[in-house]
């Protein structure tokens, strides 16, 4: 099992690589799924020297004070014996350092560069990954120390962002707790005991690590504590001996001080029982078998959020759109192919897989036989009018049997005014086709991805419509313009008919033009108009229909592509500026979702050899 700790060291690198923990986004992140170990303890604690001796490495700052001022992100990986011990930070990916004088260094540096050369404390974490032969595999994460109070040059919220910060890596339920406390002190009053027991109230996730046994009172020994009398805990106790000041100042390495540590807990009587479950070394062990139990018993949890995750960056990587291509050919076919989507979502209004395209059979079935209804032909064939138009119209002969040429003129001006219900058809339709591009261009996801090439899209589409409706105005004007140039024949010959049945046409010339006589023109006239307008009514659907909804659903855009293929790459370029932002977010998800990808066929595989 310890490929699964190799793993989840790589997975978290490579989450580090990504930015993926946690601040990204508010998808789930692999790294706060992934179980790690953070070291918790009081300032003084000796939490540093614990790190230090399970590495085996004197790698960490010291001083006075805060000395841990941002969280430090350990990851140990045991290499071949003989192998050179070396170390790389997740800040400087490649460069190795094998002084590790120079690493405690960088980390001096690297929290100066986040936090000023000043006693403030950053949650932004420092990566670093150790490789050794004398490790085991092992993630690590070494807080900030708790205080009690602010010392100069600290905010007075320090105490609280302190325990805020510890909080917040410790209350996640894929966190181990390795809680630090000095012997020497009342374990009554340790941070590192009261933090771990509020989070871990049952000590499930809780490791005791006891330091600074050599340091207690004569008289006095940390038996109890260790056998877990006085303070239990679900795991036992670990009690560690750290090199003292003085093997600092004389350099003595961790190697040598291991050694006095076996030798201290083997040759003191107290703990001479205990030997063999103390010690750095033994922690680290500990700790690593651990850490590989609850990775083990964590991978169906993992799957099942690395599956989920997956499904949700390739919906948001597929919402986002493609890339843009790099040359020409490229951006020409995916301006076209975009624009091959829109004018498809356009023709689905059309045919009503989408809403909007029963609109204008609304115009066709109510507001163009409203409007002809609507037409006042009682005041061209007013008695008046009549009268004058006929009159006008026989000049100095007057008619001998119907009066023609005032019928004509009579219905001519009646059927002018069947024009305005026709332009307001042809304009309402017009209106509708309109506003059917801008749903379709708003529904077009691609089209958010690029706004040059929206508004182009926009503006050849209402300019082809604009032509579309200029023609169908013509050829529906013309559909009244035809009637009003040529009046049916069957209709003039009914005429001598009705005069034969109720007229004498010998009578004088100042009777025809008496009141019943008249009306029985405007009569005659008012019903031709009607026939007229029933005709109308269905001929000028079909004019608009294939002159403005036809032709929109066969060459909408094609004016658009045939100036499309005389632009170059450049130009074509300008068409396709998507926003940095969505293009770095769409690189980011990328990267994300080929990591989980990773991540998904390394546990499978891991899981499968199970």
């Amino acid at each position: 099992m310890e490929n699964l700790i190799q793993l989840v060291n790589r997975l978290q690198r490579a989450c580090t690589a990504l930015g993926d923990h946690g601040e990204e986004s508010a998808l789930p992140t692999l790294w706060d799924a992934l179980p790690s170990i953070a070291v918790v303890g009081g300032q003084s604690s000796g939490k540093s020297s614990v790190l230090e001796s399970i590495v085996g490495k004197d790698f960490l700052p010291r001083g006075s004070g805060i000395v841990t001022r941002r969280p430090l992100v350990l990851q140990l990986h045991r290499i071949e014996e003989g192998s050179r011990e070396y170390a790389e930070f997740g800040h400087l990916p490649r460069k190795r350092f094998t002084d590790f004088a120079a690493v405690r260094k960088e980390i001096a540096d690297e929290t100066d560069r986040e936090t000023g050369r000043s006693k403030q404390i950053s949650s932004v974490p420092i990566y670093l990954s150790i490789y050794s032969p004398n490790v085991v595999n092992l993630t690590l994460i070494d807080l900030p120390g708790l205080t009690k109070v602010a010392v100069e040059g600290q905010s007075d919220s320090i105490v609280a962002d302190i325990e805020s910060m510890v909080r917040a890596y410790i209350e996640k339920p894929n966190c181990i707790i390795l809680a630090v406390s000095p012997a020497n002190q009342d374990l009554a009053t340790s941070d590192a005991i009261k933090i771990s027991r509020e989070v871990d109230p049952k000590g499930e996730r809780t490791f005791g690590v006891l330091t600074k046994i050599d340091l207690m009172d004569k008289g006095t020994d940390a038996v109890d504590i260790l056998e877990g009398r006085a303070y239990k805990l679900q795991f036992p106790w670990i009690g560690v001996v750290n090199r003292s000041q003085a093997d600092i100042n004389k350099n003595v390495d961790m190697i040598a001080a291991r050694r006095r540590e076996k030798e201290y807990f083997s040759s003191t009587p107290e703990y001479r029982h205990l030997a063999s479950r103390m010690g750095s070394e033994h922690l680290g062990r500990v700790m690593s078998k651990h850490l590989e139990t609850v990775i083990k018993s964590r991978i169906p949890g993992l799957q099942s959020l690395i599956n989920k995750t997956i499904i949700e960056l390739e919906n948001e990587l597929s919402r986002l759109g493609k890339p843009i291509a790099t040359d020409a050919g490229g951006k020409l076919y995916m301006v076209m192919e975009v624009c091959r989507t829109f004018d498809g979502i356009f023709k689905e209004h059309l045919d009503g897989v989408r809403p909007g395209g029963d609109k204008i059979y609304n115009v066709f079935d109510n507001q163009l036989p409203a409007a002809l209804k609507r037409l006042q032909f009682d005041k061209q064939l007013s008695m008046d009018n009549v009268r004058k138009l006929i009159t006008e119209a026989d000049g100095y002969q007057p008619h001998l049997i119907a009066p023609e040429q005032g019928y004509r003129r009579l219905i001519e001006s009646s059927l002018i005014s069947i024009k305005g219900p026709a332009e307001a058809a042809v304009d309402a339709v017009h209106a509708i086709l309109k506003d059917l591009v801008h749903k379709s261009i708003s529904e077009t996801i691609e089209l958010k991805q690029y706004p040059s090439l929206r508004v182009e899209v926009n503006g050849a589409a209402v300019e082809s419509l604009e032509r579309m409706r200029d023609e169908s105005k013509k050829a529906t004007l013309q559909l009244v313009e035809m009637e009003c140039s040529y009046l049916t024949v069957d209709f003039f010959r009914k005429l001598p008919q009705d005069i034969e049945k109720g007229g004498n046409p010998t009578h004088s010339i100042f009777d025809r033009y008496n009141e019943s006589y008249l009306r029985k023109i405007g009569s005659n006239v008012l019903s031709y108009v009607n026939m007229v307008c029933a005709s109308l009514r269905n001929s000028i659907p079909k004019s608009v229909v294939y002159c403005q909804v036809r032709e929109a659903k066969r060459s909408l855009l094609d004016h658009f592509f045939t100036e499309l293929g005389k632009k170059e790459g450049k130009q074509l370029g300008t068409l396709l500026d998507e926003d940095p932002a969505i293009m770095q977010r769409r690189v980011s998800i990328a990267k994300r979702l080929e990591l989980y990808r990773s991540a998904q066929a390394e546990i499978d595989s891991v899981a499968w050899a199970k």
